[in-house]
């Protein structure tokens, strides 16, 4: 089974997600709050993608930063990872650190983003 790990959600955004992942794909979503238990997370786990919001709930800590610290760390580097925003600009910056192309809250309905998530959890 695949694994997802979505971090920095709230409690609704969450569960949106994860109905979205487990209706969509035979996939399993684990939550992280922040940027700590992220990475505690990823080095104990395997994961098949990361879902990183924008800012995140908890702390409002920018959700970049982690995506800099996955791409950056040797063992990590290889995990697919996604920013979770309606911002262009924001996926932009993701991207140019090495995340996936992402998608917008607003969009979690829309066939672009069920086509984006299949690509790592098909």
């Amino acid at each position: 089974m695949k694994r997802v790990l979505d971090v920095g959600q709230c409690g609704m955004d969450h569960g949106s997600i994860r109905r979205l992942i487990e209706r969509a794909f035979d996939a399993e979503v684990a939550q992280a709050h922040d940027l700590a238990g992220a990475l505690e997370q990823l080095r104990n786990g395997s994961f098949d993608l990361v879902l990183v919001n924008r800012k995140f709930d908890a702390d409002y800590s920018d959700g970049l930063e982690l995506i800099k610290r996955i791409k950056d760390d040797g063992t990590l580097a290889g995990t697919p990872v996604m920013l979770v925003s309606n911002f262009a600009d924001a996926q932009q910056q993701a991207v140019a650190v090495g995340a996936e192309a992402g998608f917008g809250k607003a969009e979690l309905s829309a066939p672009a983003t069920q086509e984006r998530l299949a690509k790592f959890l098909a």
